[in-house]
């Protein structure tokens, strides 16, 4: 068994829950969708990646795993992708599982073993230049209900563009309300698009994002710190 990897690297994790933490992320080639403001487009065909086996990733994270590190995050890319290899690689290590992933492919992450925490994107149509499939949102909906329903920590995560309109934004949030259940323990994560000069003379709009995710759910509003800290 192989998948196209286009690196494996050891930082500090930029976004959502777990920010600041030292992890391994390990960056799968290939993606379902082309977002917008996508910051990883060299990932999103599985041609730009080199072919792994399981034990050639976990040779790679065991040559660069420091004590401060105890969380794999398989990125990409889309890295629901590849579910029989994401569990294969966590058969050969003792490290937590988190996964990065748009949440679009759900009978896929629920064919994902020993899952430790999941970061669901929540994509939105202004994200995309093309036609935005409703599709999305509703595979989306199914995933986030899946991982709740087997008690796997997860966290939604909605990155915003200065041009996305309050209304649309609060239409998005009402509708997930009414489609998931147990709400109670749900994290947002809201994430002003980078680079954040782009948001100098509107910033004060975040705060209305916020509080209309906080009637709701619980809500953060974090940039991608990685890229204040200019690393990788």
């Amino acid at each position: 068994m192989k998948a196209p990897i286009i690196e494996i690297f050891s930082s500090f994790q930029g976004e959502g829950t777990l920010i600041g933490q030292r992890q391994i992320f390990v960056r799968f080639a290939g993606c379902n969708l082309n977002c917008s403001y996508c910051d990883t487009k060299n990932s999103i065909s599985k041609k730009k990646g080199i072919l792994m086996t399981p034990a050639q990733v976990v040779s790679k994270i065991e040559s660069i795993l420091t004590p401060d590190c105890q969380t794999i995050s398989f990125t990409g890319g889309e890295p629901s992708l590849y579910p029989e290899f994401i569990n294969e690689v966590s058969k050969l290590t003792n490290l937590d599982i988190m996964l990065e992933t748009n949440g679009t492919l759900p009978a896929n992450i629920d064919s994902i073993d020993n899952l430790d925490i999941v970061s669901l994107d929540i994509k939105l149509k202004e994200q995309f230049d093309g036609d935005f499939n409703e599709d999305i949102f509703l595979n989306e909906i199914k995933s986030l209900n899946l991982l709740i329903e087997k008690s796997i920590n997860v966290y939604c995560k909605v990155v915003i563009l200065p041009s996305l309109k309050i209304e649309s934004f609060e239409e998005v949030i009402k509708k997930i309300d009414n489609e998931i259940i147990y709400k109670n323990n749900l994290h947002f994560i809201i994430q002003p698009s980078s680079p954040l000069s782009d948001w100098k003379n509107i910033s004060n709009s975040l705060f209305e994002f916020s509080e209309i995710v906080g009637r709701y759910f619980k809500v953060s509003t974090i940039p991608q710190i990685h890229k204040i800290l200019n690393i990788e």
